[in-house]
């Protein structure tokens, strides 16, 4: 082993990573418990699993590496038994000419590095990691590929799917899958087929993002598992089908609806992941600025009306209208939402879920809750004219109704409202206001930098000198190289005013009803505009850059902003 526990301790204290008097309270609590010092001082919190794994390279004088920091081959696995992996704890990192990098807790195991040698049959070079990631990745690996000898137990239970230990390859697989999507935030789970090989890509903030994943001969066998889970028909592989399945990570049960569509090379498979008991936020934690959140607060506060949010498929649509409700949720208020499906809880409210099978749609549902006497009506989403005109109806039948629609843009909705057959006068008489949004990935806080825009992009957004602190990421292991991590939303707001209505009344087009809406929407000069005014608001501040807001909302904004600079000349 490395050394006694006394060198141990000493190298903790010498390299401040604990005190004296932190290793002779761990001292006392190892043995009233019966265990080791290590596990005594990693339960108080003193010392990380990384900060032990440092000390104990510095007594064997063997180099320290962050496993985690690189993506290691999970092929690799190939080269060693699992059982041999799991009982020296190690595992080949990095494969080169004639010499392997292997990652071990203990690399003074000289018997342990005689043996990887002669399986390996190649030069070792031994580097000390961290335990725990060590068993991370043999987990992980072994689960994707196929073991040499076959002997394929999960042995970790802190941070895996909740499967049994004897469990088929396939299954190993897909429960890796899905553990390892969940644990990276993803939205989405791609599992596609190609010609040589099977694709498998997390969707992360909004992009997708290639991730090591079985071979394309467990194709078959992974779809037909997951079928298996969400109880579809498994012989049926020339047509599209949908179904979903609830699985549990880490004491947290999630829903994960699946998709399945025929395509060249087999049968596609996409998978969204639906987190539990989604966090409900404040408008400042959603990227709203407090002018326009206090306009927001003006519009919910109006005993009848609609207010509606727009943008596409998973913009935050939901997120900002639960967190209108959550200001709105008191015991003197009846409060009901008709989703599909309902993807966040919250108590006190009355929340019903579509189901298409049994004809209970969005329209027959309103139609049964405006008999419940609720004040306020969540609709999650307007799909036709019928669902349209009853919800147009019930705002002005003393009711609070809030809904999304899909459009480009705030002004979009009006003539989003009229393709679907609502009157020019019924609009003006229920519609209080639109909120549009897009999210927007934010800078990489680890590897964040100070970086000036190309200066045609400054001239797209119409800046000519500008002393903001623009930021981009340059990529790192914790944003997997993107320079971004995590996303925050931009927004457009307008509220429906008398002379709004009377561009509505007179049929005028989306562009001059936005021209006027953005003007009449500004309690003050310059609070308020197109989206992509408040994505430059973020860049100016370093919270996202101005690539990604001209990626995600410069689609009509041009001539916007050329506009106003000619109006500003």
């Amino acid at each position: 082993m490395l050394g006694s526990t006394d060198y141990l301790m000493r190298c903790l204290v010498e390299e401040a990573f604990a005190t004296e008097q932190e290793i002779t309270k761990a001292r006392e609590q190892a043995r009233a418990s019966g265990g080791s010092v290590e596990e005594a001082l990693l339960a108080n919190g003193t010392v990380t699993g990384r900060d032990l794994a440092l000390a104990r390279a510095i007594l064997c004088e063997y180099p320290f590496v962050d496993a985690e920091q690189y993506e290691v081959d999970i092929n690799n696995a190939t080269l060693l038994p699992r059982s041999v992996a799991e009982q020296a704890v190690a595992f080949p990192l990095f494969v080169g000419d004639g010499v392997i990098t292997v990652g071990m807790s203990d690399p003074l195991n000289l018997k342990a590095i005689d043996q990887l040698r002669r399986i390996l049959r190649a030069e070792i070079d031994p580097v000390l990691c961290e335990e725990t990631t060590i068993r991370s990745i043999i987990s992980k690996s072994y689960s994707l590929v196929s073991s040499s000898d076959g002997a394929v137990q999960r042995k970790s239970d802190e941070s895996e799917l909740e499967e049994s230990t004897k469990e088929e390859p396939i299954v190993r697989a897909v429960t890796q899958i899905i553990a390892d999507a969940i644990e990276a935030e993803s939205s989405d789970i791609h599992i596609s087929p190609c010609e040589h090989e099977l694709q498998l890509r997390y969707r992360i903030d909004g992009r997708l993002q290639n991730r090591q994943g079985p071979p394309l001969s467990a194709h078959t066998g992974v779809v037909q598992r997951l079928k298996v889970m969400a109880n579809l028909d498994l012989t049926q592989t020339r047509r599209p089908q949908d179904g979903k399945f609830r699985t549990t990570h880490q004491g947290e049960q999630y829903e994960i609806r699946l998709s399945t569509i025929p395509t060249v090379n087999g049968e596609n498979v996409v998978m969204r992941i639906l987190r539990p008991h989604g966090q409900i936020l404040d408008f400042a934690e959603l990227g709203i600025a407090e002018d326009m959140a206090d306009s927001i607060g003006e519009i919910i506060g109006h005993p009848h009306g609609m207010f509606l949010v727009t943008g596409p498929t998973g913009s935050g649509k939901t997120s900002t209208l639960y967190t209108a409700l959550k200001k709105l949720n008191s015991p003197d208020r009846n409060i009901m939402t008709i989703e599909d499906p309902v993807e966040i809880r919250m108590h006190g409210v009355r929340q019903v879920q579509t189901n298409a099978e049994i004809g209970l749609t969005f329209a027959g549902a309103l139609r049964s809750i405006l008999r419940q006497d609720p004040d306020i009506v969540l609709l999650g989403e307007i799909r036709d004219s019928e669902t349209a005109m009853i919800a147009m109806q019930a705002s002005l039948t003393g009711h609070l109704v809030l809904s999304t629609l899909h459009t480009n843009d705030a002004p979009g909705a009006v003539a989003r409202l009229q393709d679907l057959e609502v009157p020019p006068f019924v609009i003006n008489s229920s519609l209080l206001g639109v909120l549009a949004q897009r999210l927007v990935r934010t800078v990489c806080s680890d590897c964040a930098t100070s970086q000036q825009p190309d200066q045609t992009l400054l001239q797209r957004f119409g800046i000519v000198s500008d002393d903001a602190s623009f930021r981009s990421g340059r990529g790192c292991a914790r944003c997997s190289g993107s320079g971004y991590r995590g996303r925050t939303g931009i927004y457009e707001l307008i509220r429906m005013t008398g002379a709004v209505g009377s561009l509505v009344e007179s049929g005028a087009p989306t562009n001059e009803i936005g021209a006027l809406a953005f003007h009449a929407s500004r309690p003050q000069p310059g609070c308020f505009g197109p989206m992509w005014r408040d994505g430059l608001r973020k860049a100016r501040l370093g919270l996202t850059t101005l690539d990604e807001v001209d990626r995600v909302a410069m689609i009509a904004e041009t001539q916007a902003v050329a506009d106003e600079r000619r109006a500003a000349a």
